[in-house]
């Protein structure tokens, strides 16, 4: 991706509500935790700010356990990142071809074929030539405010399609001029490889929130986890989601907008090759923090109607939607 084009940024659609009083890490309270206090770790990773809320153990507990988690970050950034040049992603949309690709990169790439299919494609991980085509058409002075034009639109369209991907274990090959981008599930796959990790080691009652928000266990007072919806600046009290052993994740046309007048955002539909006009925002919650960033996305790029029917499908999630007044309703 050209280093004049603008990188993706995102916006804090959900708040961590009542997290009980915090001792800060890095730098250190110096106190002792106990069953219902937090040590809170705050920083920046994958292009957001990113809280880790660790319960009931030791500050070296908590700091090697801060150190696993942004070891493990850095590992997958280098992996699935667009905006570092020697990642394992920007590798293969450079040369086609990925050789010897780690577990994680195919594992990743099946998991968002898979949304594709159950999206009927409104889900595309191969979308990215159509995403450098709006950032290219803005970035020029004067450009149109329309858009690029049909006819780019459909050459772009000619190199856009999930199902051309060819995934094996010895490599990972992509047909001529496809790129793509995991951006729309990468941070839910890597917020939960930092809380498996965690679980791992014996953490419970934690908070991962990377963007995405993935809760082991309820909160250590036995009351879920409370994550309250942004809704627009008309919008009334929004809700508050109550969660425990789920992920949240949500997907909104403002969190990246091409153009000043905002008739463009970064949620491209690959069957039109235009910006989504369905759901202003859509929440997903899942047992796991990939799963409701990827169904996030595709919810909000599909037509209401379709998004709605896919929906009343998916009997393990729960799914709120913002329309553009601001509210926000169960769908």
């Amino acid at each position: 991706m050209s280093t004049s084009m603008p990188s993706l940024t995102r916006r804090r659609m959900l708040t961590i509500i009542a997290a009980t009083g915090a001792a800060s890490l890095l730098p250190w309270t110096g106190r002792a935790a106990t069953a219902y206090e937090a040590t809170e770790w705050r920083g920046y990773a994958l292009g957001a700010d990113a809280r880790l809320l660790l319960h009931g153990r030791s500050r070296a507990d908590a700091e090697r356990a801060i150190a696993v988690s942004m070891a493990e970050i850095e590992r997958l950034e280098n992996e699935f990142s667009l905006y570092r040049a020697n990642s394992s992603l920007c590798r293969l949309n450079r040369d086609g071809m990925l050789p010897r690709p780690s577990a994680d990169m195919t594992a990743l790439l099946r998991l968002g074929c898979r949304f594709g299919d159950l999206s009927h494609g409104a889900f595309d991980i191969s979308v990215q030539p159509l995403w450098q085509l709006y950032a290219a058409h803005f970035a020029l002075p004067n450009a149109d405010p329309a858009g690029p034009s049909e006819d780019k639109i459909k050459e772009t369209l000619a190199r856009v399609d999930y199902r051309r991907i060819r995934i094996d274990d010895d490599a990972i090959r992509l047909a001529p001029g496809m790129a793509l981008t995991l951006n729309g599930i990468a941070q839910g796959y890597i917020t939960d490889r930092v809380a498996d990790i965690l679980r791992d080691q014996g953490w419970s009652h934690i908070l991962v929130d990377l963007g995405e928000t993935r809760a082991l266990d309820s909160h250590p007072s036995g009351r879920p986890w409370r994550i309250g919806l942004k809704g627009g600046p008309s919008a009334a009290v929004a809700p508050t989601l109550d969660i425990a052993d789920r992920a949240v994740a949500t997907s909104a046309r403002r969190g990246f907008i091409f153009d000043a007048a905002g008739r463009h955002c970064h949620l491209l539909d690959p069957a039109s090759g235009h910006a989504a006009q369905g759901f202003a925002s859509v929440t997903v919650v899942a047992r796991r923090a990939a799963d409701a960033d990827a169904l996030s996305t595709a919810l909000s790029i599909m037509p209401p109607a379709q998004a709605a029917s896919l929906a009343q499908r998916l009997k393990d999630s729960e799914i709120w939607v913002g329309v553009d007044n601001g509210s926000i309703a169960h769908l």
